[in-house]
């Protein structure tokens, strides 16, 4: 057999093992077949998934500034302010502890009467058994208190129909700079 020969095994057989290893269909035929498998299964197939790691908000740097209304320096709530946010994502509160991922999406002063913001991110999880899968949390996080819950939504990836709750607990901040690192408790449902 010749070079051509083997080489068109080779990619039959990367093509077969592939899906294999990455074990998520991705085309609408695939996750329309995961779909009517989830369904027959109804919540037989369900995992709780709990996971800890650590958010570092870098006010400047992983956190820019996208939106001020010229009312906002008259408010006491900062109402309207609105940043986009890349932060890392860390196994332990030290930004230099191994990165796991990015919190990636945006955060925006909600309320005209308390300091609360609207957050609507991604967490994209970018080493592990949760590489390439992410979570997405949309809530309202009273920025004072030091605990906070807000919502898993959904996911991608394993995480395809997740449902949850991240419990959210300000490990440190820093009045000058306005850096903030926050743990993450995560306890989710998904198939």
């Amino acid at each position: 057999m010749g070079k051509l020969g083997i080489f068109a095994i080779f990619l039959c057989s990367i093509t077969m093992v592939v899906p294999l290893v990455f074990g998520v269909a991705e085309g609408p035929k695939e996750v329309e077949e995961w779909f009517h498998r989830v369904s027959n299964h109804h919540h037989s197939n369900q995992k709780v998934t709990k996971m800890h790691f650590y958010l570092h908000d870098v006010l400047g740097v992983t956190t820019k500034k996208v939106a001020k209304p010229n009312t906002t320096a008259k408010s006491p709530t900062f109402f309207g302010e609105t940043f986009m946010i890349d932060n890392p994502l860390t196994v332990g509160p030290s930004q230099a502890s191994k990165l796991i991922g990015r919190a990636q999406g945006f955060y925006g002063f909600s309320s005209m009467e308390e300091v609360r913001v609207t957050v609507a991110m991604n967490l994209v999880f970018t080493d592990g058994s949760y590489n390439g899968s992410s979570l997405t949390s949309l809530g309202h996080n009273p920025v004072l208190q030091p605990k906070c819950e807000m919502p898993i939504i959904g996911g991608s990836g394993i995480f395809r129909l997740a449902r949850g709750v991240a419990l959210l607990n300000t490990y440190s901040h820093d009045d000058i700079k306005g850096n903030t690192t926050v743990e993450y408790n995560v306890i989710l449902q998904h198939y």
